[in-house]
């Protein structure tokens, strides 16, 4: 009996900013390290809302922002985990789109419960419940504050 192992393992995380979605990272960082798979670290971006077409340097500019939030907050998950392969991406689109696309084919998308913006009490976030919905693959939720999670990710 031959037992099939998967081209490449790795972990899709969604990254904002957020302390959700920085504890989130942390998360899929260790469980990367314990079942030796790659990580992809996906920061997403909109447009800036205005009538007309936004200029090429505010486009430009929105990207680079983005891509030094996420290279942030990767750099300060992985500084008790350098072997795990971290992956950056920042992407132009919606986030819960971009991060269902990204997580096809990956054994887990890990998520923060909430992230920038919605309504401050409500327990899931639009990106998060959206990926619960209809992913592809299993989910992980990670709430900020939740014990098992900051024990985990000191």
């Amino acid at each position: 009996m031959s037992r099939e192992i998967p081209a490449e393992r790795r972990i899709v995380v969604g990254v904002d900013g957020s302390p959700s979605s920085e504890q989130a990272l942390r998360w899929a960082v260790r469980q990367a390290e314990l079942t030796h798979a790659a990580v992809d670290a996906v920061i997403c971006w909109l447009y800036p809302t205005m009538y007309g077409r936004a200029p090429a340097s505010v486009d430009r500019e929105s990207g680079l922002v983005a891509g030094k939030i996420l290279a942030k907050s990767v750099a300060w998950a992985v500084r008790d985990h350098p072997r795990v392969e971290i992956r950056e991406s920042a992407e132009l689109g919606n986030a819960a789109q971009v991060l269902l696309e990204r997580s096809r084919g990956a054994e887990l998308l890990v998520v923060g419960s909430r992230g920038h913006g919605g309504f401050v009490g409500a327990l899931l976030g639009s990106v998060s419940q959206h990926c619960v919905q209809h992913a592809s693959c299993p989910v992980v939720v990670v709430r900020t504050g939740d014990d098992r999670a900051e024990a985990e990710s000191e």
